[in-house]
């Protein structure tokens, strides 16, 4: 008896490259009692929200990571409204971390607030730290109503212990009453010139700024200071901004030590 040879198989195709596309929504609202309530909050794909528990009038929220994200490709976005009157606070559970993928485009993380008349938003997550061979493009916009207040604090980390940093460019634009009260934007990384010279860096990895905007500094503007790390190297800067508002600018060895420069700024406020 012949045997037929056997018929040729066909590998299987790989499976198509993860690519994520989420966006999540937050809304707050004050009832008639001058308690922000949650009427929208609504996680997607990897964006996890989780409703904190409140010893005041305040609503609060933490943003839980829910899966590894962002890697290459995948477009993340947050949209966060605080309503009239309302007083909303975001946290994070974790830092974000950005990674690379199998797919070769750039990711995007984007934040999007709004912050009505009357109400405070706080937007104070995790720092963002950017993996060997992460390339990643972050935005937050902001948009304020004349008597809105914010706290907003972002913190970058450009590689993890012992590697080096992937691409991330960033970008801050913040609106008061449709007129433009800061809008800045920064790159780091391969093919980035000069983002470590002395001029930009000077070899920190870590890197910070807190913005607190409020009618309050129309009559008493933060004054203009600077701060040195109180146990080692990293520096940081107040600023007062036509608007009103204040930045500080931070940057350090470490994520802890920029941390630590962003809280010893303590801008007073009259919250």
């Amino acid at each position: 008896m012949t045997l037929a040879p056997p018929e040729p198989t066909t590998a299987a195709a790989p499976p198509p490259a993860r690519q994520l596309r989420a966006t999540a929504r937050i809304a707050a609202a004050a009832d008639p009692y001058g308690v922000s309530r949650l009427p929208v909050l609504d996680g997607d794909g990897p964006l996890a929200l989780r409703r904190l528990r409140s010893h005041d009038a305040a609503a609060r929220v933490c943003v839980v990571g829910a899966m590894s994200a962002p890697v290459g490709g995948d477009q993340l976005r947050i949209e966060a409204r605080a309503g009239a009157g309302s007083d909303l606070r975001i946290t994070a559970a974790a830092a974000t971390l950005a990674l690379p993928g199998h797919h070769p485009g750039t990711a995007r993380y984007d934040v999007a607030l709004d912050v009505a008349d009357g109400a405070r938003l706080d937007w104070l997550p995790e720092p963002l730290i950017s993996a060997a061979g992460s390339d990643l493009i972050q935005t937050t916009t902001v948009d304020l109503a004349p008597t809105a207040r914010l706290v907003l604090r972002e913190e970058q980390v450009l590689g993890r212990t012992g590697e080096a940093t992937g691409r991330l460019a960033a970008r801050l634009t913040v609106r008061r009453a449709g007129r433009v009260l800061l809008d800045q934007e920064t790159a780091y990384g391969p093919g980035v010139p000069g983002w470590d010279s002395s001029a930009v860096l000077a070899g920190h990895r870590a890197l910070g700024q807190l913005l607190v905007v409020d009618p309050a500094f129309e009559e008493q503007p933060v004054p203009v200071r600077t701060l040195a790390a109180a146990d080692g190297p990293g520096q940081a800067v107040v600023t007062p901004l036509a608007g009103p508002a204040a930045l500080v600018t931070a940057v350090a060895p470490d994520a802890l030590a920029v941390r630590r420069l962003l809280d010893a700024a303590a801008i007073p406020t009259g919250w």
